[in-house]
């Protein structure tokens, strides 16, 4: 059913939560995850280099995690590392479409009620309404998909 599984990632509780649930789903479809960290590059952030690189740091601590968790997962799952610079919603959908991907598997910091009215914009909702192919999102508490 999946061949090419991506999973954004950026290193915090809610993204493991999909890594996780990303390489069980490889396992059990013989499918390719695809982990990627996207650097935002706003012009408004300030001392951009030095924040650039902190970014870079990060995000390859969590590509690195992906591809460590894989080798440990005891299956034999093939994992590409890719990192983008830009808006991260638009550079989801972009790698995606890029490299023919089957499923986009996000995390989610699980907000609601007012809180999600004050982050409407967020990764995970830009990315689900927009994206071609199917969205699954692993709130903080799905951590472990069903057997």
């Amino acid at each position: 059913m999946f061949d090419r599984i991506l999973v954004p990632t950026d290193g915090t509780p809610s993204s493991d939560c999909a890594v996780e649930n990303s390489l069980e789903l490889a396992a059990r479809h013989d499918a390719e995850i695809h982990a990627l960290y996207v650097v935002e590059t706003d012009s408004a952030m300030g001392h951009y280099d030095l924040a650039v690189e902190r970014e870079e740091e990060q995000g390859e601590a969590a590509v690195e995690a992906v591809e460590r968790r894989a080798t440990e997962s005891g299956h034999d799952l093939t994992v590409t590392k890719a990192f983008r610079y830009g808006n991260p919603p638009e550079e989801i959908l972009d790698y995606a479409a890029d490299h023919d991907v089957d499923l986009i598997m996000m995390g989610t910091h699980g907000r609601s009620g007012f809180d999600r009215l004050l982050n409407a914009g967020s990764v995970a909702e830009r990315v689900v309404r927009e994206a071609d192919v199917p969205v699954m999102v692993a709130g903080p508490e799905a951590c472990r998909l069903p057997e």
